[in-house]
């Protein structure tokens, strides 16, 4: 017998699918920009082994001579970004949801154990509430990026007026250096996400639309809800 479960809050889901196509425009604005300057390279004992990008993948993406158009996209989006990032954070705090959220002193060790259950290493999985530990490293890692991406490209934006910011992350060059490669996390981000979505399946997908899942009966009841840990015992963070 089919059961429904309640799973994530409406202001969850809102902020999670207009993040979406608001970073995916970031990014791609982000590198009409770099086009202009792509002197990114990681090269070992004089011979480069990976340059930040090649020609074909200009041309391929028709990233190239649209300097202007990636600036008035990347700045203007940048607020919207910020401001949903603002209410995610402000209401994660104001409703309690960081405690589902945040990673504590078992998180890192039931981490491995997901990811061996998601090779099909390891049946089983680790005790589980409204997130996994591999989750909650996760989604806690892209807000500290999230934060990150803000510092730093006010710095390279305006490296005069915020002079103070741009020497606290180490210079303008530095500053470009870590938004850059923080972009680059976010592009591997989208793809594991999406990798874990797929293998998850259709009801996790589901729960992300609609906040419920659908689960039977006998192991609704034998999972202790997310209400039941706030009032027996809070995590540990």
């Amino acid at each position: 017998m089919k059961a429904i479960k309640e799973k994530h809050p409406i202001t969850m889901r809102w902020t999670h699918w207009v993040n979406f196509p608001i970073l995916t425009i970031m990014i791609w604005s982000g590198m009409l920009i770099y086009w202009a300057n792509d002197e990114y390279h990681i090269t070992l004992f004089g011979y480069t082994l990976i340059k930040f990008f090649p020609a074909w993948f200009y041309n391929l993406f028709v990233f190239k001579h649209r300097l202007a158009e990636g600036m008035a996209y990347h700045f203007l989006f940048m607020w919207f970004f910020t401001i949903n990032g603002v209410l995610y954070l402000l209401y994660t705090i104001i409703s309690g949801e960081w405690r589902y959220l945040l990673p504590n002193r078992k998180s890192f060790k039931e981490a491995w154990l997901v990811l061996l259950h998601d090779l099909h290493i390891r049946k089983g999985l680790p005790p589980q509430n409204r997130y996994n530990a591999a989750q909650r490293i996760a989604y806690t890692a892209i807000i500290i990026m999230g934060f990150g991406s803000v510092i730093t490209g006010l710095a390279i934006y305006k490296p005069v007026q915020f002079y103070w910011l741009t020497w606290l992350c180490g210079g303008y060059h530095f500053a470009r250096i870590i938004h850059f490669a923080l972009t680059i996390g976010y592009v591997f981000f989208f793809l594991i996400h999406i990798i874990q979505v797929i293998l998850a399946g259709w009801n996790n997908f589901r729960s992300v639309i609609t906040g419920f899942e659908v689960v039977d009966k006998p192991e609704l009841a034998a999972v202790i809800t997310d209400k039941e840990v706030d009032n027996n015992h809070t995590d540990k963070v």
